[in-house]
């Protein structure tokens, strides 16, 4: 049975780093999605990961340039 959780930390690198265990397919496109809006956002180089099975742990590099 899925959990349908995701944790999320934002590493002081500026990584975000995110761990999840099974999503159901009725929260899989959803978070699938929220994977892409993060990328498409904080820019940097997406690395997926998976261990131990159906855990899956994705790191996304935020800019570390500030906004004026």
């Amino acid at each position: 049975m899925a959990d349908d959780i995701l944790e999320i930390e934002i590493l002081e690198d500026g990584t975000i780093k995110t761990v999840s265990g099974k999503i159901g397919v009725s929260n899989h496109k959803a978070a699938d999605e929220f994977f892409r809006f993060i990328a498409q956002h904080s820019g940097g180089k997406i690395e997926a990961l998976r261990r131990r099975g159906e855990v899956h742990i994705h790191r996304q590099r935020a800019d570390q340039k500030q906004k004026s």
